[in-house]
């Protein structure tokens, strides 16, 4: 059974005040990069794995995407996605990204945003992503950097004043599942190492064409004091990958 946390009413309703969800794209502290690492999207097809709320799908079509498809396999996220979007040339499908079938050389781009670490094989998503990727077709995506999921507990050391002392990492080779905790619930993660998702991208038969692990952006230093911390570990992993021709 995939997991679904977010059509639970408590958990879906958390997820709903982030800020990443009240503001959407601005509301990402790693958006400022992973879109510089986002190709040219006019008149090109794209694909979003594990689109949520839509925010992609739809800075797609600001860009002049020629067709966007979104896939999640959660209904409430559809359900905002579908409420946020008046744009026939976006189409939302409801499934596991690890049910994904698309044709052959379908799309130019593919996204994804903070899913993969919720997905036990990693490797073959990556195959078919290449698969349905056009020769040339570029693969971007991000998911919560491997120091940060390493453990169960996915927090800070603090001392007895509740002070954040450092950011801890234990069982880092040992890959697999994670439970933690995110918002109101517990949830289930796939730890990889940094290794293991570099080289599944490139054992699929894509090029590697950048990597960062991004740092909040000025603007939000400035204005969210917490997010100083932020530069104290790194937090997301984001690739862009390309199909050779």
């Amino acid at each position: 059974m995939k997991q679904n946390k977010y059509d639970n009413e408590n958990f879906f309703s958390s997820y709903e005040q982030m800020p990443r969800s009240v503001k959407g794209l601005e509301g990402a502290g790693e958006w400022h990069v992973l879109k510089a690492l986002i190709p040219e999207l006019r008149n090109k097809s794209v694909l979003d794995l594990g689109c949520g709320f839509g925010w992609h799908c739809r800075f797609a079509r600001t860009e002049h995407a020629s067709s966007v498809v979104g896939v999640d396999i959660s209904e409430k996220m559809l359900q905002k996605a579908c409420e946020k979007t008046d744009d026939p040339l976006i189409s939302y499908l409801k499934m596991p990204i690890e049910d994904i079938d698309f044709s052959d050389s379908q799309f130019d781009v593919v996204l994804s945003s903070l899913a993969f670490h919720y997905i036990r094989s990693f490797d073959a998503i990556c195959k078919k992503v290449f698969d349905c990727l056009k020769p040339g077709g570029a693969f971007v995506f991000s998911v919560e950097h491997p120091i940060f999921t390493s453990r169960n507990e996915q927090d800070w050391y603090v001392d007895d004043q509740g002070r954040r002392l450092h950011w801890p990492v234990d069982n880092y080779q040992l890959e697999g599942l994670r439970e933690t905790s995110f918002l109101t619930e517990d949830v289930v993660k796939y730890h990889s190492t940094f290794a293991t998702y570099i080289n599944d991208v490139i054992n699929a038969g894509f090029s590697i064409k950048a990597v960062r692990e991004p740092m909040p952006s000025e603007d939000m230093l400035k204005n969210i004091p917490e997010m100083k911390d932020e530069n104290r570990r790194p937090m997301f992993l984001i690739v862009s990958a390309e199909k050779e021709k």
